[in-house]
C-alpha cells in the first residue's frame, strides 16, 4: 500500500498502463486509507466507493489517468448523479442530474471519483469549519486549519490517501489549503478552465477550477486536462503551444524576479512566512535568476472594497440560484450568520457599487501587467501567518450580536458600515491570494518551507496574464532544488 499510495498520479498512471497494478487494488488501497485517515480528519462529506470500484472493474482506456483514484470537492462543479450540499443545509439532498464541464473532462481523463470532500459554507472562508459538516483537521498539525475553501481536499492529499483532488479558486480556496497542507497549488489564468455550464463568471471571474496535488508535473498534466473553453464562454485565457506537463522539465532560463514580504491586503506578516520568501530569494538568485526587492502599486483600500462586494453580489446571486434548484425559499436561519451577512451586503449595493470596484480591479490589473513588463515572476508569501488553530477565525459574540441585529433590521447604512469594518480587519491572516483573482492572473503556492513547529508555509509565485508555463518552469526547477514530496504528515495513510 506505501508503495501505491507514495506516488503522485502520473506515476500511478505509469503503472497501471505497464500492468504492475490494478486499477481495482489502487483504488482498494485510496479507499482504505481515506477509511484510516478520515476519522481524525473530516475531509470526506459524500462517499462514492460502489461506482468507483464499478469503474475500477472495467477494462483500462488510453485515457492519460485511466484508473487512477481522486476526491472532488463538494462545490465547484456538479458530479452528476452525486448530492451536492457545499456545506449548508440549504442544498442537503439536492442531487444535480448532470457534470460540470470540468468535473466531465476529469472523467474522460480516466479519473475514478471515490469521494466528495468538505468546505466552509459556500466556500467563502479561508478555513475548512462549516456548522453543517464541522472542522477538516490538518494532518500536520489536527488542532490547526486546513486552510480553505478546498481544505477537505487538501487534507487527503496531503495525508496520502489519494495523490489528486478537486477543488476551486476564489480568493485564494487552492493556494490557502496548499500552503496550510504542504502541497501544490495552481490557480489558473482566467478563462484558461470553463466553469460552465451552471457557472458563468463565479464572482464576477475570481473563481477558477483546479486541482491540489503533491507534485508539480501532476499540476501540470491536471492543466492539460482542464484546460481549454468549452462552447459558449465569454472569453478564453491565450492559448498554449504544446502540452503544460512539458513546461515542468524546461529550463526556465534567467528569469527576472521580483519578491517580497509585504502583506498585500493585511498589515503585518509573520516572521516564518517571511523568512519563507527570503530564503526562496537566496534560493533563485543561486539558481542564476535575476532577483530584487520591488512591490507593485495598487489601491488597497479600492480593492478589498471591491472584493467584499463582488464577494458579496455574487453570494446573494448563489442563494437565489440555489433557492431554484431546491424550489425553497431561503432564509436567515438555513445559513451561518456570516454567508447570510454577505447575502445582505449584495442586496444592498448598488450598481454604482459593483461598477466601481470593476474599475479599481482593472485598473490593478493595469497596473500589474505593467510590473510584469520589468518581471516574469513576482514571489510572495501564499499566507502572512502560519496556519491558523481551528476556531480562531470564528465569529466573536460581539460579532454575532451585530449580525443578529443586522439580521432583524437590514438597514443600508449599518450594513455599509459592518462592510468596512469587515474591510478593515478580516484579511489579516489570508491577503495574498485575492488580488490575483481579482487580476486574472496565474499564481501558485509551492510547499518550500515549514515553521519551528512543523507547520507547512507555502511561498506564492504569480506571473503575467497567461504564463502558466513560466510558472510550471519555475516550480520544476525549485522541486529539483528542493524537494518536498518525502515529506509526510502525523497524521498519514502510508
Amino acid at each position: 500500500m506505501t508503495a501505491l499510495l507514495d506516488a503522485d498520479a502520473t506515476e500511478q498512471a505509469r503503472r497501471l498502463k505497464a500492468f504492475e497494478i490494478s486499477s481495482v487494488e489502487l483504488v482498494e488501497a485510496a479507499i482504505a486509507a481515506i477509511e484510516r485517515v478520515n476519522p481524525q480528519l473530516n475531509a470526506v462529506v459524500h462517499r462514492m466507493y460502489e461506482t468507483a470500484l464499478a469503474q475500477a472493474r472495467l477494462p483500462l482506456t488510453d485515457a492519460p489517468f485511466a484508473g487512477v483514484p481522486m476526491v472532488v470537492k463538494d462545490f465547484d462543479g456538479f458530479v452528476q448523479g452525486v448530492p451536492f450540499t457545499a456545506s449548508t443545509r440549504f442544498l442537503d439532498g439536492f442531487v444535480p442530474d448532470h457534470d460540470a464541464e470540468a468535473i466531465a473532462r476529469l472523467r474522460r481523463a480516466g479519473l475514478v471519483f471515490l469521494a466528495k470532500t468538505n468546505l466552509p459554507e459556500l466556500a467563502i472562508l479561508g478555513t475548512t469549519e462549516s456548522q453543517f459538516r464541522g472542522p477538516a483537521h490538518n494532518p500536520w498539525h489536527l488542532n490547526h486549519s486546513t486552510g480553505g475553501s478546498s481544505g477537505g481536499s487538501a487534507a487527503l492529499v496531503a495525508a496520502r490517501a489519494v495523490a489528486v483532488a478537486h477543488g476551486g479558486d476564489g480568493g485564494g480556496s487552492l493556494r490557502i489549503p496548499a500552503s496550510a497542507c504542504g502541497l501544490v497549488g495552481l490557480k489558473a489564468s482566467r478563462g484558461r478552465i470553463p466553469t460552465g455550464p451552471d457557472l458563468g463568471e463565479g464572482w464576477g471571474g475570481y473563481v477558477q477550477f483546479g486541482t491540489l496535488t503533491r507534485s508539480v508535473r501532476d499540476t501540470a498534466a491536471m492543466l492539460d486536462v482542464l484546460a481549454g473553453p468549452m462552447p459558449g464562454d465569454p472569453y478564453a485565457a491565450p492559448p498554449h503551444t504544446g502540452p503544460f506537463l512539458a513546461e515542468v522539465t524546461r529550463d526556465p532560463g534567467r528569469l527576472r524576479i521580483a519578491f517580497t514580504t509585504r502583506s498585500f491586503f493585511g498589515k503585518q506578516t509573520d516572521p516564518a512566512c517571511a523568512e519563507a520568501v527570503t530564503q526562496t530569494a537566496q534560493l533563485l538568485r543561486d539558481l542564476g535568476h535575476d532577483v530584487q526587492e520591488d512591490f507593485p502599486v495598487f489601491d488597497r483600500d479600492a480593492l478589498v472594497q471591491a472584493y467584499l462586494v463582488q464577494v458579496g453580489v455574487g453570494t446573494a446571486a448563489e442563494i437565489e440560484d440555489m433557492a431554484k434548484w431546491v424550489r425553497k425559499t431561503p432564509h436567515a436561519s438555513d445559513f451561518e450568520p456570516a454567508t447570510w451577512f454577505l447575502r445582505q451586503v449584495g442586496l444592498a449595493m448598488g450598481g454604482l457599487d459593483l461598477q466601481q470596484g470593476r474599475d479599481a480591479v482593472q485598473a490593478a490589473g493595469r497596473s500589474l501587467a505593467a510590473f510584469h513588463q520589468r518581471y516574469d515572476v513576482m514571489v510572495s508569501p501564499t499566507l502572512a501567518h502560519p496556519p491558523v488553530r481551528l476556531g480562531e477565525l470564528g465569529l466573536k459574540p460581539a460579532d454575532r450580536l451585530g449580525l443578529a441585529a443586522l439580521r432583524a433590521l437590514p438597514l443600508r447604512p449599518a450594513i455599509r458600515a459592518a462592510l468596512a469594518q469587515l474591510a478593515a480587519d478580516n484579511f489579516e491572516k489570508t491577503p495574498n491570494t485575492q488580488i490575483f483573482n481579482q487580476t486574472g492572473q496565474p499564481a501558485i503556492s509551492l510547499p518550500l518551507h515549514s515553521n519551528a513547529a512543523g507547520l507547512p508555509i507555502g511561498v506564492q509565485f504569480s506571473a503575467a496574464y497567461g504564463d502558466e508555463a513560466t510558472l510550471l518552469r519555475l516550480a520544476g526547477q525549485l522541486e529539483l532544488a528542493r524537494p518536498w514530496i518525502g515529506r509526510k504528515p502525523g497524521v498519514c495513510a502510508c
